[in-house]
């Protein structure tokens, strides 16, 4: 459990970031394309659907990025610990992540 503890105030604080940062620009895509699925008719549900997939795995990416970035700066001994935290963490806040 103590390992487990280990990144999650800095992955939080990553996290926060992220909201910060992208609140209004990927994440409120991601909001506005499911909106627009949601209440897609049938006939433009499929292409609604594409384009609320491209936004989250658009997020997906920027979440990568930040991940990898911070996981350069780390010990070989640490990287796969800190990385499995941190997609933990992003899935549990955003669920459509996973």
């Amino acid at each position: 459990m103590i390992l487990r503890k280990r990144f999650s105030d800095v992955v939080s604080r990553q996290l926060d970031l992220f909201v910060e940062v992208e609140g209004d620009g990927l994440l409120a895509e991601v909001r506005k394309r499911k909106a627009s699925y949601d209440r897609a008719d049938r006939d433009d549900a499929e292409e609604a659907y594409g384009d609320y997939v491209d936004a989250v795995d658009a997020v997906r990416d920027a979440l990568e990025e930040m991940r990898d970035r911070f996981a350069k700066t780390l010990a070989d001994d640490a990287l796969e610990e800190y990385e499995a935290a941190f997609d933990r963490a992003a899935q549990k806040r955003w669920r459509w992540l996973g």
